[in-house]
Formats: C-alpha cells, sequence, structure tokens
C-alpha cells in the first residue's frame, strides 16, 4: 500500500437523556424529528488536512457538551499513522486552555515518574494495529460544560506501488451535528490522477461528498447533514464506520526529477519511470518450526503460490526452508520458467511446521547459495527474503553473533529483507540485520489478510529498476543534506532528499548517477531558487514553513533508523541529533514525550511506541500463553505465566543442581515446568539439561498410585510428551502436542486438542480444553494439569494442583521438592 494517513475518530457516548444548554424549543424539535440527543454530545467533529507536497499536515478538532446533569467523562481517540509524528495537543474547557508541552522524554519520564509508576501514563498513545497507533485521553467535565479537542501531527506520504493514499478511517459512534472533512491538496508537478473511495458510502451519503480538482489543486469536502448520517429514519445510529480515501499521483517529466523550494529549504523528488527492471536472483528463507504451525503456515503457502506467479522469466529463485535443521528445496538457483514455477508450487504445498528455530544456519546458506550463483549476478540484483515468527532456538542462539555472521557473509553484495511473522519474533534483531545489509524488515501481523500482507510486500520489491544512485548537490552550498545514496531503487516508489541552501545561491545544480540495467545513468538538472520560491506564494494550500518542517520530519527518521544499526557511541550521537531536532520543532518522537495537563488531575504523558515496543504492548501473548521477562536480578527471575483464563506468577531461584536440574530458565526461555509448594506463595520454575536426559521420570508416589514421566523433543529444548499412570482406576493418559491417548483395560480413546471435551473413568475425570490444556482429576489426589503450548515450537507444560495430597513417598525430579515440602 502507499503512504497513508490514517485516523479513528470515535467516543463512546452515554445514550441516557439528560437537561441540556439548548432551548426547550430546540431539543422538542429534535425529539419529534426523531432524533434523542445522548448525554457527551460530540456537535462538531472537523478532519481538515492539507497535504502539500507530500506532506500532510493535519488538524483533528473534536467539540464536545455533556447535557447530562451532572459531571461526566468526555473521550477523545485518534489513531494516526505511525509513520506520523504529532506535533500539537490541546483541550479547551469552559474557555481555558490546557496544552501539550513537548520535552526530551527521558526527562519527562523522570519528572513524573510517580505518575508513570502509577500507570497514568500508559494510555494516551498505543499502537493500534499494523498501520496505527492510537491517541486516547479522556477528561471529566461538569453538567452543561463544553470542552474542545484538537489534535495536530505532521507526516510526508510514502509513494508505494504507483501511488500515494489519504486514508481517514473514521468512526464517530453517534450522530454529528456538524461532522466535515477538509482534504486540500497542492502539487506543483501537477496531479496525475485522483480518486476517491469509502467502505460505508450510500448514494444518499454521497449526495454529501465534493470534490473540485484542477491541474496542481484539488479540494475533497465530506459534510453529511445528520439525516445522512443515519442508517434509517427511525434509529438514532450512525452510518459514519470505516474508511474514507484519496488516493494520487502527480505528474512526472523525464528528467531528474522535481526540486521544489521554500524559505531557503529545498526538497528534491525522483521517481523515474518506464525504465527496464533488473533480473532478481531471489531466495526465500522460510521458518517451519513449530509455532508456524496452523493458521501461519496456510497463509505462508498461499502467500507464496501467489508471488510465484509474479516472477519473471528472468528471474532465477530458490527457497530455503528451516528449523532446528536447514533445507534447500535445490542445490542452486533456478530460472523461473513456466516448468520450474510449477515444481516449486507443488514444494510449497508440502511445507509443514515441526521442530526448532535455526535462522542462522538458513540466512548462512542462502548467502552461499546466492555465492554458487557467481556467474548470475552480473547486472542483475540478488536479495534474501527471510520470514520467520520466532526467536532462533537451534544452532548459533545468540542474535547479536547471528547479525556479525550475516553482515559478514553478505558483505554488501546482496540485500536482506526480514519480514516478522507475529509478536513472538525479536523485531529490534531482525530490523537491525536488514538495516546492515540494505534492506528493510516489516512485521506481518496475524490477521485475517496475513498472506495479502506477504503478497504486498514483495510486489513493492518485486521491480527493482536502478542501483547504486548518488544523489550530488554542491558541497559547500547545502547545510543538513539528509540521505543523498540509495543501494536500490523499485518501481513506483520515491526518493525523496532535503536539505537547507546557503544564503548566495542563486541556481541550485544536481547531478543524479545510477546503474541501470542497460546502462550508467547520469542525470543533471538546475533550478532557479527564486523562480522556485515563487511557486508556493499562495498560503492557502499551504503552512508556512513546510519544507523546514518536511527536512526536519525526513533528517529525524533516517537518524533513528541510521541508530538501529550504528555502534553504541554512534548511536548515541545519531540519537542526540534527532532529539535536537524532535524539540526545536515540537515532534513526539521515540525520543520525546508530551505532557498533557489535564484540570485538577496530575500529568499524563504521550509517548511515541515503535514496532519493537508493540511486543511489550502485546505482551508477547499467543494462544493463551504468555512469556515476561522483567530483567529482575540474576539470582531470582520473576516472570508472568498465563495460560487459559487463569494467571500465575512465578519464580525461579538459584539453588544447586539437583539430578540433572538447572533451576534458572535462559532468558526469554518459556519455562518448562512449574511447582507450586504446598503452603507457600512462590512458584517454581525448572528447566531439565537436555544433555543429561531426554526421557524423565518426573513424580512417583506409591501413596496416590500416580506416576508422571515426560519425554523432550528431537531438536527443541521442551517437553513433547508426558505420560501419566494412575493405579486405581488402572487408566493411562499420554498427551501429545496434536492428541491425547487414554488407555483403560485395553481400550483406547483418542482426544483431539482442536475441541473441548472429557471422559470420566471410575471417578477420573480427563477434560480438555480446546487447543489449551488437559486435566487429569481424582477425588482425594493431587490434579495433574497439561498445558498445550503455541510458542516457539509446539510443546507442553506441566503442573500440579492440590499439591498437598502428596504422600511422603513421593520420588523423582519434581517429587523429590513434594516430599520435602
Amino acid at each position: 500500500m502507499a503512504g497513508v494517513i490514517q485516523q479513528q475518530l470515535h467516543c463512546n457516548p452515554r445514550r441516557e437523556k439528560g437537561p441540556t444548554e439548548a432551548s426547550v424549543e430546540q431539543q422538542n424539535a429534535d425529539v419529534a424529528a426523531g432524533f434523542a440527543w445522548p448525554a457527551i454530545d460530540i456537535y462538531s467533529l472537523h478532519v481538515d488536512c492539507k497535504v502539500t507536497s507530500r506532506f500532510a499536515h493535519t488538524v483533528i478538532t473534536s467539540r464536545i457538551v455533556n447535557r447530562a446533569n451532572e459531571s461526566r467523562e468526555a473521550t477523545f481517540e485518534v489513531e494516526l499513522p505511525k509513520t506520523a509524528f504529532i506535533t500539537n495537543f490541546s483541550m479547551s474547557i469552559d474557555g481555558k486552555i490546557y496544552p501539550g508541552i513537548i520535552k526530551e522524554k527521558a526527562a519527562a519520564q523522570n519528572e513524573y515518574n510517580t505518575a508513570v509508576s502509577q500507570g497514568q501514563s500508559a494510555g494516551l498513545v498505543k499502537i493500534a494495529d499494523r498501520k496505527l497507533e492510537q491517541f486516547h485521553v479522556s477528561v471529566s467535565i461538569a453538567a452543561a460544560s463544553k470542552v474542545t479537542f484538537e489534535l495536530t501531527y505532521e507526516e510526508l506520504l510514502k509513494r508505494q506501488l504507483g501511488k500515494y493514499e489519504l486514508l481517514i478511517k473514521v468512526r464517530p459512534k453517534q450522530l454529528v451535528k456538524h461532522f466535515q472533512i477538509d482534504v486540500h491538496i497542492f502539487e506543483p508537478q501537477g496531479i496525475h490522477f485522483l480518486e476517491t473511495d469509502s467502505t460505508f458510502m450510500t448514494n444518499e451519503l454521497s449526495e454529501a461528498l465534493t470534490k473540485d480538482v484542477n491541474e496542481t489543486k484539488a479540494h475533497i469536502s465530506f459534510k453529511p447533514a445528520l439525516d445522512q448520517q443515519k442508517k434509517n429514519s427511525e434509529l438514532d445510529e450512525t452510518l459514519l464506520n470505516g474508511d474514507f480515501v484519496v488516493r494520487y499521483d502527480v505528474k512526472r517529466e523525464a528528467t531528474a526529477g522535481d526540486i521544489q523550494i521554500v524559505n531557503g529549504y529545498f526538497v528534491h523528488y525522483f521517481a523515474p519511470q518506464e525504465m527496464p527492471v533488473f533480473p532478481k536472483n531471489v531466495i526465500f528463507v522460510i521458518d517451519r518450526s513449530g509455532s508456524m504451525r496452523g493458521r501461519k503456515i496456510e497463509q505462508t503457502r498461499d502467500a507464496l503460490l501467489k508471488i510465484l506467479q509474479d516472477l519473471r522469466p528472468e528471474d532465477h529463485f530458490n527457497f530455503i526452508t528451516f528449523n532446528n535443521k536447514v533445507a534447500e528445496w535445490k542445490s542452486s538457483l533456478l530460472p523461473a520458467t513456466e516448468e520450474n514455477v510449477a515444481s516449486a508450487a507443488a514444494f510449497v504445498q508440502t511445507l509443514a511446521a515441526r521442530g526448532g528455530t535455526d535462522i542462522d544456519g538458513a540466512l548462512l546458506s542462502a548467502v552461499a547459495v546466492l555465492g554458487k550463483a557467481e556467474g548470475l549476478l552480473e547486472h542483475t540484483i540478488s536479495m534474501i527474503i527471510l520470514l520467520t515468527d520466532g526467536e532462533p532456538t537451534s544452532g548459533e542462539r545468540n542474535v547479536e553473533v547471528i547479525q556479525e555472521n550475516v553482515q559478514k557473509a553478505i558483505n554488501g553484495k546482496y540485500a536482506l529483507f526480514c519480514l516478522g511473522f507475529g509478536f513472538d519474533v525479536s523485531y529490534k534483531f531482525l530490523e537491525k540485520m536488514a538495516l546492515s545489509n540494505g534492506g528493510i524488515a516489516r512485521r506481518i501481523y496475524e490477521n485475517a489478510d496475513a498472506a495479502l500482507q506477504l503478497q504486498g510486500f514483495y510486489q513493492e520489491v518485486a521491480t527493482p529498476i536502478l542501483m547504486q544512485i548518488e544523489m550530488q548537490y554542491p558541497e559547500n552550498s547545502i547545510e543538513g543534506l539528509t540521505k543523498n545514496n540509495f543501494k536500490l531503487f523499485f518501481e513506483g516508489s520515491e526518493i525523496i532528499v532535503s536539505g537547507k541552501i546557503s544564503d548566495e545561491l542563486d541556481l541550485l545544480p544536481v547531478e543524479i548517477k545510477a546503474q541501470s540495467h542497460t546502462s550508467n545513468l547520469t542525470l543533471k538538472e538546475e533550478a532557479n531558487v527564486k523562480e522556485k520560491e515563487q511557486v508556493f506564494q499562495n498560503q492557502r494550500y499551504i503552512f508556512g514553513n513546510f519544507i523546514e518542517r518536511l527536512w526536519a520530519y525526513l533528517s529525524i527518521q533516517q537518524l533513528l533508523e541510521k541508530a538501529i544499526s550504528a555502534q553504541e557511541e554512534d548511536q548515541k550521537a545519531l540519537e542526540a541529533q534527532a532529539l535536537d531536532l524532535s524539540l526545536q520543532y515540537s515532534f513526539v518522537t521515540p525520543l520525546t514525550s508530551m505532557v498533557v495537563t489535564k484540570p485538577q488531575q496530575k500529568e499524563e504523558l504521550a509517548n511515541k511506541p515503535t514496532e519493537a515496543d508493540n511486543e511489550e504492548s502485546e505482551s508477547l501473548q499467543v494462544r493463551g500463553s504468555r512469556r515476561v521477562d522483567t530483567g529482575s536480578s540474576p539470582g531470582r527471575r520473576r516472570s508472568d505465566l498465563q495460560t487459559g483464563s487463569s494467571r500465575m506468577m512465578f519464580s525461579s531461584y538459584r539453588v544447586p543442581r539437583l539430578r540433572g536440574i538447572e533451576t534458572q530458565p535462559v532468558a526469554y526461555e518459556y519455562p518448562q515446568l512449574l511447582l507450586q509448594l504446598p503452603r507457600q506463595n512462590e512458584r517454581i520454575c525448572l528447566n531439565i539439561d537436555k544433555r543429561a536426559q531426554t526421557s524423565v521420570h518426573l513424580v512417583s508416589d506409591p501413596g496416590q498410585g500416580l506416576t508422571v514421566t515426560g519425554q523432550l523433543g528431537d531438536g527443541i529444548n521442551h517437553f513433547v510428551q508426558f505420560d501419566i499412570n494412575y493405579e486405581n482406576p488402572p487408566v493411562q493418559i499420554h498427551v501429545y502436542t496434536h492428541a491425547i491417548l487414554v488407555s483403560h483395560n485395553n481400550k483406547n480413546d483418542w482426544l483431539s486438542w482442536t475441541k473441548s471435551a472429557s471422559t470420566t473413568i471410575q471417578g477420573l475425570r480427563v477434560s480438555v480444553e480446546k487447543e489449551r490444556s488437559v486435566t487429569a482429576s481424582l477425588p482425594g489426589t493431587v490434579t495433574v494439569k497439561i498445558s498445550l503450548v503455541k510458542f516457539l515450537d509446539d510443546f507442553l507444560g506441566l503442573y500440579f494442583l492440590n499439591t498437598d495430597h502428596f504422600s511422603d513417598q513421593v520420588t523423582g525430579v519434581l517429587g523429590q521438592f513434594y516430599s520435602k515440602a
């Protein structure tokens, strides 16, 4: 998709009727018309977006009145693009303004550490989905009082697949008397095409939409009346629930791009067209570990089948799949002939998920395959596309070592793109590895459209038309130049460079050098500074010093991106530069916070989340399982485990090794076993040392007539099978990651993980909670519970309930703890 502005506007009004400051006559008229006033009424909502030369400045103003006879809470929520920076926020309550103040993030958090520790600062900005983050603030307002919320944010639209896209997500959740969206676009290059779309538009609503487009300007207005907003004439429910979209592109000439200048700052846009496409050598490195099982591997198969159809005949390709073992589909790159693509499609259909995750071995194998194809690499572009949903659990596990290994092997020769599926991956790890090797990272969200996300990413990188692009400007006449060297350029995208021009420069020369598939290119352009300044004299369509703000925005984005793959000392210097710019231009970035003051309440902080922060906000929760590393001291580690609907805290202690047990789990590793000791609040987390044994005798209690053994998996350091044996009644329960077998008197009964079920044999109840856990319980005895964990790989977790029923005779790796309890 193209660069996107998105926001979601909604309020959760209570629908009770109450006194209003409107006149009695007006209220009676509204009631007669079938409209009931909500207690918290959004009576005006205006979205005003000005796009000048791709740089978008959006102001959202919501006016709310409390029509109740008591104080009520008014909520303002906006979903804005992750790539946008908030620049201003204010609340006006009965004429008094409460502004947001932008400060250095560390200083703001130290200053308000009490509020942070109480959780008061967590709710203002959070990631909403793969494109959006949500700004949320609520305030109590007195009866008959009004509040005006105003939020401003800015973003540089990114061209993707040949278009820019402005997507406004609208959800007021009530009828709004004065609702209006205004989009003003000014593109000096000329508007090539412009279209609007909406998911909620009806024939009546379309009458409220107007479009005025000329050579360089466009004004789109959407202003539905109350009656047009209604689902039907009898209900006060709104139709305004969905997407409002504006798509456009600009005209381009076959030159060195377009240069625009305002107040001494320039921006240079370069997007060549109709050039031959480089043949690609692409290796798809696909994770097929156990955690990819089910929907993920299905969506991956679907996406790869479509991607195979998009390969060009001149492309070469191969697949490397990996779990704890790395497998090459073919020993070398194959041309994308019809026969080879069909063969690859048949192979993709066979992809199944099981085992561990050897990312290091898989990537090094991919580099080796490209290295063997030296003859194919001339006048082609080689890339590796990695898709994984987990952290490395097999082979080399140290992410820093993996990053070093991969960077050394690639050595600048190929581009690496890393796709992280879901929230079990370390996005920081993938992002640093991609940026260090000329690519980008992208998170694939586990939604119904995950296959489309994968296809969409491939389409963005499928058509490289230039490589080794250098944008050259006069060194002594330009200050603060943004990134001007680019490894690859893909058709449908755009290169943007910006900087400050010295006062004495009358002509700005630019020279572009690049390699195309057929030749080396040199393009030259010269811009007359005064003539270019004249283009933006009409202030109605622009917002003052927009190119200077665009330059600051682009500089901050690139400094933060560069810091990701920099050494620690350089990283600090880059972040310091980005912080200075963030404060100077009042941007809420990952380095700054906006302090929001409420009347008679403590301040709250609005922080800018990153994609890596998203893993923390999601709490790494997968299918009813949760892991958290809280960074406690090495001697004692507290973690939070959630299985099904239950939630428990556990701790591990540094105690002497007992019979093949290590008592401190590796960081970020899910614990194998949990012990809840009788009459103690602590749960102990234990890991078996796999090198000592794979089949483990866990519990034997003659007094209970109970024995439990476990089997560690091949290639993963977790249990994949538990066997529970009861003497009375004589029942054996075999729990696997794929199913449960209950045996009694030579009769076998299979239970599936895919549905909830239970069976009872002489008082022994075996119950399955769908895709979560199986519990064996017998009155007067210990209850055994085994959870199915869909994590890095499918594995099983074990713990006991009612452990005070264990007898003094209990033995085994776990039993020893209960006999001493």
